[in-house]
């Protein structure tokens, strides 16, 4: 049932507008002035506004204008008793979804709110499908610094500040700047990420800035920089603290001056770019060490959000957890999991030094190794002691060793090869057949072997349904 919001100061066209919604089975809530209509509006969840033009308090195009900034994406429909063209078109160049007149006509009411609504409908389906299709994950969590951060980008994003993100590997440097753009004015423009670490030294000015054909002995075309390609939108440096002296200081020009040149070319190229950083390196000492310049440190640096390491949110893993779970179950087309409280503790007491990135992988090998649902055991047969995971463990009896003291390698409980070869061969034949909901023939196809080879394996290992993940 869709919730609506009436701001108007007559009561009488507020229980004329109620009467008429709720009878078409609309949930509605009304204020009588504009001030209280905003904090409505701020604390509770509406589908659509109607809302009045004239009134006192607070005029309703202001009303529109301040909605707008809390929340965007809310239809808003203008109702006025001194509607003109002008006033129309005011209301549509400020965001207001359509404009009807009092006293409103019923059909034309029923018909202007459903679209309203309809509209609104697409605005977040069609946010929903560019973030799936982006890859940009919610940012888990409702430990205090994930919290902090989650404010801050909602106070961040809609600027163009330069911000600079700092954390370790895996902590999710690239999902904040992900939703940085996500909730940017810049959102509908392309956010392009610049990993510095991936790319050598010598090229990286070229990746930036691009190059002109002949500009050295392998450009042997003209090539569009990573500048240029993020005109209009965002550009993402990750591992910032990876780049040359020399890419730094172009980068610095860039940041200043808002123009770049193409190596190997003299003509000045304007670029209008939000620039996003990122780095597992400490850039004070950077800078000690000669390797970073000062200057460019504090362009970048003029918000700073500080990813913390998953060990100083360990209340956030289960939440984490269990999303990765439902998430990978279901690109696996498996039911999903369940993690028992005694697994989820012994997740939380790891030391996690791959971070959020090794969770995800660990989440990942206990759905496809451990049965159906995942015990302390589970996770203790595939982590060694520095917090590493084991791809040989598979079984949940690989665990602590008779004096308990410490866990026991998952290699070391093969005698031989062919006993680790049988029994890795054995877990994979068995995760492929429920993969298939145990279809043998599908089954036989997608791991390239026959059919009878197949039923020959599920017999040598006493592979039975009942058996299965």
């Amino acid at each position: 049932m869709a919730k609506l919001l009436i701001i108007d100061d007559e009561r009488a066209i507020r229980s004329t507008l109620r009467e008429i919604l709720e009878y078409e089975n609309y949930e509605v809530e009304d204020s009588d002035n504009g001030i209280d209509g905003l904090e409505m509006i701020k604390k509770g969840n509406f589908d659509l506004v109607l809302c009045d033009i004239k009134m006192n308090k607070m005029d309703g195009m202001e009303v529109l204008e301040q909605a707008q900034i809390i929340k965007p994406d809310l239809p808003f429909i203008m109702i006025s008793g001194h509607g003109t063209v002008e006033t129309a078109i005011e209301a549509s160049k400020k965001g207001a979804f359509d404009f009807i007149s009092k006293p409103p006509d019923l059909n034309r009411l029923l018909i202007t709110v459903r679209n309203g609504l309809d509209r609104g409908n697409l605005v977040t389906e069609t946010k929903v499908l560019k973030r799936k299709a982006s890859k940009t994950r919610e940012i888990l969590g409702e430990s205090d610094s994930i919290s902090k951060i989650k404010e801050t980008i909602e106070r961040v994003a809609p600027t163009e500040a330069r911000v600079l993100i700092t954390g370790a590997n895996g902590s999710g440097k690239e999902l904040v700047a992900r939703w940085l753009h996500e909730k940017s004015n810049r959102a509908d423009s392309p956010l392009i990420e610049v990993n510095c670490a991936a790319i050598p030294s010598e090229l990286i000015e070229s990746e930036l800035f691009g190059h002109e054909k002949g500009s050295f002995t392998s450009a042997v075309k003209q090539r569009i920089g990573k500048f240029e390609l993020a005109n209009g939108g965002t550009l993402f440096l990750d591992e910032i603290g990876d780049m040359s002296l020399s890419a730094q200081a172009k980068v610095l020009r860039a940041l200043q001056e808002h123009k770049i040149s193409r190596v190997g070319g003299e003509k000045e190229i304007e670029v209008n770019v939000r620039v996003l950083a990122a780095t597992n390196k400490d850039l004070l000492k950077e800078i000690e060490d000669g390797n970073f310049r000062m200057d460019l440190y504090h362009r970048l640096n003029v918000i700073n959000i500080h990813v913390p390491h998953l060990t100083e949110r360990i209340e956030d893993i289960p939440v984490i957890a269990q999303n990765f779970l439902a998430n990978i179950c279901n690109d696996y087309g498996m039911p999903i999991k369940k993690i028992n409280d005694n697994a989820m503790a012994a997740l939380k007491a790891l030391p996690w030094t791959g971070n959020v990135r090794e969770l995800h992988n660990m989440i990942e090998r206990l759905i496809i190794l451990s049965d159906k649902v995942i015990t302390e055991n589970d996770v203790r047969a595939f982590a060694n002691p520095n917090g590493g995971t084991n791809i040989g463990a598979a079984t949940s009896t690989q665990i602590a060793g008779a004096n308990g003291s410490g866990l026991t390698s998952a290699f070391d409980s093969f005698s031989n090869f062919q006993d680790y070869k049988d029994h890795a061969e054995k877990e994979f034949i068995k995760f492929k057949l429920e993969k298939n909901n145990w279809n043998v023939s599908k089954t036989a196809d997608e791991i390239d072997i026959q059919r009878s080879h197949l039923y020959s394996k599920i017999e040598k290992f006493s592979l039975k349904r009942a058996d299965t993940l």
